[in-house]
C-alpha cells in the first residue's frame, strides 16, 4: 500500500492560506519545468538533425544501393526532427497561453479575496464609530435635564452658573471623551463650562454655532443637535464633534427652551485610534491608506494625517454610493484597490460618512 507523506503546518499554510497566492507558484513553476523541458527537447532535435545532415552527406559519398538505404534514413530522421520542432513549437503556444490565462484568474482572484477583505475592515471601522457616537446623543439629553444645568438657566444668581459649572466639572471627570461641556443661553451666550480651568469659553457667543442652532430647532428634549468635525475656538482649536441639546423649563421634554447645552467631543481620540489601529500587516501599511470621509469626501480621520486638510481625489467616486463594495480604480492618478463601506447606523442613528481603505496596487 502506496503511503501519503503526511502535510506540515508550513506546506498546509502554503496550500490553504493563500490559495490566489498558491496558483500564481504553481503556474511559475510549471512555465519553468515547460521551458526546461521544451528545450532539452530542442537540444536533442537540433543533434538529430545534424546526425541526418551527416547522413546525408554520408549517402551521397557511398552512392549505389548502399548510398540510397542512407538516403532514406536521413530523409526519415530529417522529417522526423521537422514534426518534433513543430509540436515543441506548437507545446510552447499553447501552454504559454494556458499559463497566462491562469496567471490572470490567480490575479483576479487574489484581489477580490482582498476587496473582501478590506471592505470588512472599511465597515469595521465605520461601524465601530457610529455605535461609539450614538452613546454621544444619549449624554447630551440626559446631562440636559441635570437640575443644576436646568437652574443655572432659569436663575439670575451668579452662584446658580457656578454650581452648574462644578456638576459639568464632576460629569467630565467621569466621561473623559469630552473636552468641556458648555452651557449657552437663549441668545447664544456662554454662561458656564466644565473645565474653567482650561477654557475661558464663558461670554463666547456661540449663537452662529451649528450645534447651538441646530438644538434650538428641535421641537422636543428627545431631539439632540449635531456639528461634524471641526476646530473650535472654545477648546484651543482642537478637532472636536460637537453634539447638543436644548435646556427647556423644569427639565421638561416639552417645555419652552432656556437655553443649549453643547458637549465638545474627542474626535481624534475615537477617530484616529480606529483608522490606526486597522488590522493590516506591516507590509500592507506602506502602500495603504485608511480613512473616514464625509459626504463631501472630506477627510475627518486619516492615517495619513491630514485630516480636514484634504478632500478625497477619488476617479471613481460613484463607489461611495454603493453602501459596501470595493473597485480597482485610480486614486491620486496611482492605481489603487478601494475597498469602502458606508455607515451602516446604530439604534436609527447614522453618521451617514465613509469609511475606505486604499491600497495602491
Amino acid at each position: 500500500m502506496a503511503h501519503t507523506k503526511p502535510t506540515t503546518s508550513n506546506e498546509f499554510t502554503a496550500l490553504h492560506s493563500d490559495p490566489p497566492s498558491r496558483i500564481a507558484e504553481l503556474a511559475g513553476d510549471l512555465t519553468e519545468k515547460m521551458d526546461r523541458s521544451i528545450s532539452q527537447i530542442k537540444d536533442v532535435n537540433n543533434k538529430a538533425r545534424l546526425l541526418s545532415f551527416n547522413a546525408q552527406i554520408e549517402a551521397a559519398r557511398a552512392g549505389g544501393q548502399t548510398g540510397a538505404a542512407f538516403a532514406v534514413v536521413a530523409q526519415a530522421m530529417q522529417e522526423l526532427s521537422g514534426r518534433t520542432s513543430r509540436v515543441a513549437d506548437d507545446m510552447i503556444n499553447e501552454t504559454g497561453t494556458s499559463i497566462e490565462e491562469l496567471n490572470e484568474i490567480s490575479h483576479t482572484l487574489r484581489s477580490n479575496v482582498r476587496g473582501v477583505r478590506l471592505t470588512d475592515l472599511a465597515a469595521s471601522n465605520i461601524d465601530l464609530i457610529d455605535r461609539n457616537l450614538f452613546e454621544r446623543t444619549c449624554d447630551v439629553r440626559w446631562w440636559a435635564t441635570d437640575s443644576s444645568v436646568v437652574e443655572a438657566l432659569g436663575n439670575s444668581e451668579p452662584n446658580a452658573a457656578a454650581l452648574a459649572s462644578k456638576r459639568m466639572g464632576v460629569i467630565l471627570s467621569a466621561y473623559t471623551v469630552y473636552f468641556d461641556l458648555v452651557l449657552a443661553d437663549r441668545e447664544g451666550r456662554v454662561i458656564a463650562n466644565g473645565r474653567p480651568d482650561l477654557y475661558d469659553s464663558v461670554g463666547v457667543d456661540v449663537s452662529r454655532q451649528p450645534w447651538f442652532t441646530d438644538a434650538r430647532t428641535k421641537t422636543s428634549g428627545e431631539g439632540y443637535g449635531f456639528q461634524t468635525c471641526h476646530r473650535s475656538p472654545l477648546v484651543n482649536d482642537q478637532r472636536v464633534l460637537a453634539y447638543s441639546c436644548a435646556v427647556r423649563e423644569r427639565g421638561e421634554a416639552n417645555a419652552p427652551v432656556t437655553g443649549v447645552l453643547g458637549a465638545l467631543f474627542k474626535w481624534d481620540d475615537l477617530a484616529q485610534t480606529i483608522v490606526t489601529n486597522t488590522p493590516l500587516s506591516q507590509e500592507e501599511w506602506s502602500h495603504s491608506r485608511v480613512c473616514i470621509v464625509d459626504k463631501h469626501g472630506v477627510t475627518l480621520a486619516d492615517s495619513d494625517e491630514s485630516q480636514l486638510e484634504t478632500t478625497l481625489d477619488l476617479d471613481h467616486p460613484k463607489i461611495l454610493d454603493q453602501g459596501k463594495a470595493y473597485c480597482v480604480a485610480p486614486c491620486a492618478g496611482v492605481e489603487s484597490l478601494i475597498a469602502h463601506a458606508s455607515a451602516p447606523g446604530y439604534e436609527g442613528y447614522s453618521t451617514g460618512w465613509h469609511s475606505l481603505v486604499i491600497q495602491t496596487i
